[in-house]
């Protein structure tokens, strides 16, 4: 693969690296799937969006990053991506911020599964419905990759999982745990349903149950929602449930950050 130094920021095959928010990287054309572009920090996150079979574009890297991603294209077939490199103070200033974790590698997004072909022969499930920041988005796949969660689906309103902050703080992991977006609550409360998963969504309610009764008698097919930071889940999720199921709590503290709630949910309902 070519590894070309640059002395300048004036070639156009940098331009996905120029300041770009996700929004526009996610609007970006003329790329694999006219998905748009979402950007892979660091090699672990690289390497890890190879092996989910995802196509690069480029690469910006810095020092011995250089050779390192040169050897994970080379790895995965890509010998033609053009891994850019030059000096960290003109790459900062292309970026808008250092390059702390060496490299940076601009990736096409991939085509989201169909909800119901993602969710077929899957046990356990997570739901996230308008959860709007992306470090708590990257936070909760990384929960769910590690305890085993088959698969996420996002409301319309959640936070993008392929925002640079969600891929960071996820460790790369909502490029493993396959996820896909979904509609409006009729229309996956029937998705679901019809897959056979018992709904149960967090929340504080009069008629919750406590997590730890949920524990001794769990469906086997079971899709757990998790809701906003704040506000909770909506009317339309609670009612589209079949259980509402709360954590147990002291001292007089009501509720976890959704985050932290996610991981005490899906540890308790894994069965394992």
């Amino acid at each position: 693969m070519p590894v070309l130094s640059i002395d300048s920021l004036d070639d156009p095959r940098l331009g996905d690296y120029a300041h770009l928010t996700d929004v526009a990287l996610k609007k970006a054309r003329g790329t694999e799937h006219a998905q748009g572009l979402y950007l892979a920090e660091s090699l672990l996150v690289f390497e890890r969006a190879l092996r989910a079979g995802h196509v690069p574009r480029s690469v910006l890297a810095l020092g011995t990053s250089t050779d390192e991603a040169s050897a994970a294209l080379a790895q995965h077939g890509f010998d033609d991506v053009p891994v850019f490199t030059g000096p960290g103070e003109l790459l900062a200033e292309l970026t808008g911020y250092v390059l702390h974790r060496g490299l940076i590698a601009s990736m096409n997004r991939p085509a989201l599964a169909e909800a119901a072909t993602l969710i077929e022969g899957a046990r356990r499930i997570v739901v996230l419905e308008n959860v709007v920041d992306p470090t708590n988005v990257g936070a909760i796949f990384r929960s769910a990759g590690a305890i085993g969660a088959d698969a996420i689906l996002v409301t319309p309103r959640c936070s993008d999982p392929f925002y640079r902050r969600a891929i960071r703080v996820s460790m790369g992991t909502v490029l493993q745990v396959p996820w896909t977006r979904v509609g409006e609550w009729p229309e996956t409360r029937e998705l679901l349903v019809d897959a056979g998963f018992h709904v149960a969504a967090l929340a504080l309610t009069p008629d919750a149950v406590s997590l730890r009764d949920f524990q001794s008698r769990l469906p086997e097919r079971l899709a757990l929602v998790l809701g906003a930071e704040g506000e909770g889940l909506t009317a339309e999720a609670i009612a589209a449930s079949d259980t509402v199921v709360q954590i147990p709590m002291k001292h007089g503290i009501d509720s976890l950050n959704v985050a932290a709630a996610s991981a005490v949910a899906m540890w308790a309902v894994s069965g394992d």
